[in-house]
């Protein structure tokens, strides 16, 4: 795939959706790392029903310490690996007390350092809650960069860091918020909406379902 149609591949996905953002509901980087970390094999519909009610009452990471392991699994416990998930919270709670003044930091290294937070979890939270021009490559978007020709890679490593050197620089912000949209409710795992798709004709997968056009004569 070539530049000037990548170009156009996000241009498009720019006039079709101007701001794009995470599903997850959060107000704070803190309540949005925490929502990351739970959203880990869950819906973002399943993490926000959670949240609703967990951040009424503990929204800070004292505040989720003193609820304890007990407390805060009660409000996760709908979700897939509650159990990890809330050690792992209760952990990264500890340390962004002790270590960062109870505030979520801004680099890889802190973020990578906390339990529960991973390449993809960190490169979430440096977009979206510091907007820093970062490409978390989940399994929405390595499909789509896969299947479009977009940024094949074999893993999602490289996956990143081909998005990250072929995406042109006005969209990479919000790049990784287009793409997972577009995997998540377009380009999905088993039946691509192609008719449906606004990059259809500039997408490079060959198995890509044909669009009929009603005005268009049958051949002779």
């Amino acid at each position: 795939m070539n530049a000037s149609k990548r170009r156009e591949i996000f241009a498009r996905l720019k006039r079709a959706n101007p701001s794009p953002t995470t599903e997850l509901k959060y107000r704070t980087p803190f309540e949005l790392l925490v929502s990351v970390i739970l959203s880990a094999q869950a819906t973002d519909k399943s993490v926000n029903k959670a949240t609703a009610e967990l951040f009424k009452v503990a929204n800070t990471p004292q505040q989720i310490i003193d609820l304890g392991l007990r407390g805060l699994k009660r409000h996760i416990k709908t979700i897939g690996l509650y159990n990890t998930k809330a050690a792992n919270i209760l952990k990264t709670c500890r340390i962004l007390v002790e270590k960062h003044g109870a505030q979520v930091p801004d680099t890889r290294a802190d973020l990578q350092a906390l339990p529960g937070v991973g390449r993809k979890t960190a490169n979430v939270i440096l977009n979206t809650a510091f907007g820093q021009p970062t490409i978390a490559v989940d399994t929405h978007i390595f499909r789509v960069a896969n299947r479009t020709g977009l940024a094949p890679g074999k893993n999602v490593l490289a996956v990143e860091m081909k998005l990250l050197k072929v995406v042109p620089e006005e969209y990479r912000h919000d790049a990784h918020h287009w793409l997972i949209l577009h995997g998540r409710y377009t380009c999905i795992a088993r039946k691509p909406r192609c008719p449906g798709c606004v990059i259809y004709d500039l997408c490079e997968y060959r198995a890509k379902v044909a669009i009929c056009h009603q005005d268009t004569p049958p051949p002779d």
